[in-house]
């Protein structure tokens, strides 16, 4: 028996070297380089990550401090993907549990019409009790590969629970943001009304004295008019950002209001030559990574299925007529068996797992890639957005001023009878827009930083801004 058993073990190492010797080859994937295309130059006051993960703080907005921790224990999104962790964990630990021994125990009782095979050998009631033990030799370490893919697939998952953490956080701080440009922008148009208002019933009341033409009345009513429905659009669409932001945070609209308020005075500072290889911490590039290494072994697994497998059993227990004499010595057997099995004819079964198998390696490879690309395009989006904004910010402040001494200038020489109505409500018109379009610019500034801090997967490390070594994202 054990000369046997020595053989069967030689056969399944050589088996198991072949099997080896079909490791698929690494796949291509893009090299990234130091620093990014749009890297900024070295800016004053660069801002730093706290260590903590809570990245939102480099904004010192305890409201937005306050919103990203009630999402971070609430929103659903994150609560699924955690739930998803616990099922592929669960796996890992069935997968472990493959590798061990399996004990069973039986017991039954059968009624027998024909002559029974059995210590008292008559016909009738037949009882057995009894412990099975079952051992597959993982001469080709099927189990142990089994085991450590379903790890990979666990790593995935959890680099996809740390994915949906990151993009609940940056959904919340982009809606926040946009909240607050609408409160700006409606402060500015409130302001505007009031001023539009007090204009207006100046002219009625110099229309009802004769002083005033019906046309200038009607021109302060319509675009009085003009300026409280856009007041309204604001309004509304307020309304379904708060709405939006409850829901981020997982709690219901009813329930949750957000106060009026102006956006944070400080913009962070981005570092310079942010590297490349920061993409490396990005959770979705890390889940396919960690998914494209799992389709490998389960590539060697299926691979492995052409070979044979040694199972030992062993079986023990009592059979008696009686229960009376089921425990007695005279009742007892035992056996001990070794099954070794090899498909010859399966009608192409393996050669098509193995075919599945490749075609799901080549998916997570190129899915993989697909992600470093993306991430690679978000980040130089991102810092593109934040280059330009800050110049289109530094023109649009310009032309604010000009607006401010231009409507100062005009009101004057109105009052004075040397420009229009017309001129003026002209000029409003135009400062109005100019201070909107420079609410928006900011907005949009602390938008792109938010975004900047999702693409490189949660924000950056100035003490790592100088790496220059290329390297591949893996």
């Amino acid at each position: 028996m054990m000369n046997i058993l020595c053989r069967i073990a030689g056969l399944s190492h050589a088996c198991f070297l072949a099997a080896c010797a079909t490791a698929s080859p690494p796949p291509q994937l893009p090299l990234t380089h130091a620093e990014f295309r749009e890297a900024p130059a070295a800016p004053p006051n660069v801002a730093a990550m706290p260590h903590d993960g809570k990245w939102w703080t480099i904004f010192a907005d305890p409201a937005l401090d306050t919103l990203t921790e009630r999402g971070g224990r609430n929103n659903t999104s994150i609560q699924q993907a955690a739930a998803r962790l616990a099922q592929a964990q669960a796996l890992v630990q069935a997968a472990a549990a493959a590798q061990w021994p399996q004990f069973g125990a039986s017991t039954a009782a059968s009624q027998q019409t024909g002559p029974l095979v059995n210590a008292a050998g008559v016909t009738g009631t037949l009882f057995n009790i009894g412990a099975n033990l079952s051992y597959e030799l993982d001469f080709l370490q099927r189990a142990s590969k089994a085991e450590n893919a379903a790890k990979l697939d666990a790593a995935s998952r959890e680099a996809l629970l740390n994915g949906a953490r990151l993009l609940a956080e940056t959904d919340i701080a982009q809606t926040y943001f946009l909240l607050r440009e609408i409160d700006e922008e409606s402060a500015l148009l409130q302001s505007t009304i009031a001023s539009y208002r007090e204009t207006l019933e100046l002219r009625e009341g110099g229309l009802r004295s004769g002083l005033t033409a019906d046309l200038s009345v009607a021109r302060a009513r319509a675009e009085l008019g003009a300026v409280e429905s856009d007041a309204l659009v604001l309004e509304r669409r307020r309304a379904e950002l708060d709405h939006a932001l409850a829901y981020l945070i997982g709690e219901t609209p009813e329930a949750f209001h957000l106060q009026a308020a102006s956006l944070p005075t400080a913009l962070p500072s981005i570092p310079a030559g942010i590297p490349a290889s920061l993409l490396a911490r990005r959770p979705d590039v890390r889940a396919t990574g960690h998914a494209m290494e799992a389709a490998e072994v389960r590539l060697g697994i299926a691979q492995t299925a052409w070979f044979p497998s040694l199972t030992l059993t062993s079986a023990g227990g009592y059979a008696s007529s009686g229960l009376d004499d089921l425990l007695k010595s005279s009742a007892a057997s035992f056996g001990v068996a070794g099954l070794l099995a090899l498909p010859i004819l399966d009608g192409g079964r393996r050669e098509a797992a193995v075919k599945n198998a490749g075609a799901e390696l080549e998916f997570a490879q190129a899915s993989h890639r697909e992600r470093i690309l993306v991430a690679l395009r978000e980040v130089e989006d991102q810092l593109a957005a934040l280059r330009i904004l800050a110049r289109q910010a530094g023109v649009v402040q310009i032309t604010v001023d000009a607006d401010a001494r231009v409507t100062s200038q005009l009101e004057s020489r109105f009052a004075n009878g040397l420009a229009s109505q017309l001129e003026v409500l002209d000029a409003r018109r135009t400062q109005l827009k100019d201070r909107r379009t420079e609410v928006q610019i900011q907005s949009a500034r602390y938008a792109a930083t938010v975004g900047l801090v999702r693409a490189l997967g949660g924000g950056w490390e100035a003490s790592e801004a100088a790496a220059s070594s290329a390297q591949n994202v893996r």
